[in-house]
């Protein structure tokens, strides 16, 4: 517990870090990212995540504070329970256990991402529902991105926990996720339409809080005459959180059913989280070229769905965690191209 503890602590200074990097470099200006610019910090991201899965393949082992074969056994059969030791060889066992976790962590790193991609189409209909200008979006996410890794942190330790104490509790995800994944799928060509005025968040907010009637350039508060108000971009970033805390419903079961190991279940989570800024500029010119994604996201929903149903049939026959990586990866690769080979036709 206590190694496990200073590996969180260490995760969270160098994340805490790389946000303050991230304001410094990237918040300077309040002005909507180039496409090129948007690509280059994307890529910078998904290989922090890449460089981490590495640090995983080589010393995973450091998350749990194993040292040896005791430590190996009472951690596997806590996290990955299907995993075969031999315990006459703790070197052999250490690297099957080091892949497994890598494994897992860019499966995860992969699923999160996917369900950020649908995730970014509700975002960018709030911030054109709401007329948000977009010099505002680079603050608006980024106190969003802040947001959505406390409310992971909880979210992800709390499932843990009610996992751990109801094992059965799989099943109600994985029936959850099976129900999103076809809901997805039939919902798929809707349009997205918010009514503003009559948003939840909305009426709730203005009914206890003073609320300033405009937007003032970036500001989410204002003071006035020793008067506290809250502007309409609060209102938005408020609304902003309360979306990823339903979109969190979806992502943190599906990487439950990848793995039971809350803290690789939060890195993936979080590695996926930091890039989300610099993606929703990334795809906010060219979205709609990427037809097929929801598609390709309500099949990973049921994939995870029956994954999380069928496990004990599933840690029966010996299914290896890379299995789950190569569909995934499948499901993705898949997606782009046929949106790319068969657009979308212009009404």
């Amino acid at each position: 517990m206590k190694n496990e503890v200073i590996f969180f602590a260490v995760f969270i200074t160098v994340i805490l870090f790389i946000i303050l990097l991230d304001l410094l470099l990237l918040s300077r200006k309040s002005v909507v990212m180039s496409t090129k610019e948007a690509l280059s910090w994307s890529l910078v991201w998904i290989g922090l995540a890449l460089g981490f899965a590495l640090f995983l393949r080589l010393h995973a082992e450091l998350i749990h504070g194993i040292e040896n074969m005791e430590d190996l056994k009472k951690v596997a059969s806590k996290f990955a329970p299907f995993l075969v030791l031999n315990s006459d060889n703790y070197q052999e066992s250490i690297e099957l256990y080091r892949i497994n976790t890598s494994t897992n962590f860019l499966s995860g790193y992969l699923i999160e991402k996917s369900l950020s991609v649908d995730n970014l189409f509700v975002i960018m209909t709030i911030l054109a529902s709401f007329s948000v200008r977009k010099s505002a979006y680079k603050s608006v996410l980024f106190w969003g991105i802040i947001g959505a890794i406390v409310m992971r942190c909880i979210f992800i330790f709390a499932g843990a926990a009610l996992i751990e104490k109801f094992e059965w509790s799989l099943y109600i995800f994985g029936v959850y996720l099976l129900y999103m994944g076809f809901k997805m799928y039939l919902d798929r060509n809707k349009e997205e339409a918010i009514q503003t005025d009559k948003h939840p968040v909305l009426k709730f907010i203005s009914k206890y809080a003073n609320v300033f009637p405009r937007y003032v350039g970036n500001n989410f508060v204002l003071r006035i005459d020793k008067v506290f108000y809250i502007t309409p971009l609060f209102i938005v970033l408020v609304i902003i959180e309360f979306t990823d805390l339903i979109f969190a419903m979806d992502s943190i079961p599906a990487i439950f059913a990848v793995t039971r190991d809350p803290y690789i279940v939060f890195f993936s989570n979080i590695f996926a989280i930091l890039g989300l800024r610099t993606l929703f500029f990334l795809l906010i010119n060219i979205i709609d070229k990427f037809h097929l994604i929801k598609v390709g996201v309500s099949i990973l929903l049921v994939y995870v769905g029956l994954k999380l149903i069928l496990h004990e049939w599933l840690l029966s026959i010996g299914f290896k965690p890379v299995y789950s990586l190569y569909f995934i990866l499948t499901i993705l690769v898949s997606t782009i191209i046929l949106s790319l080979v068969f657009p979308k036709k212009q009404e």
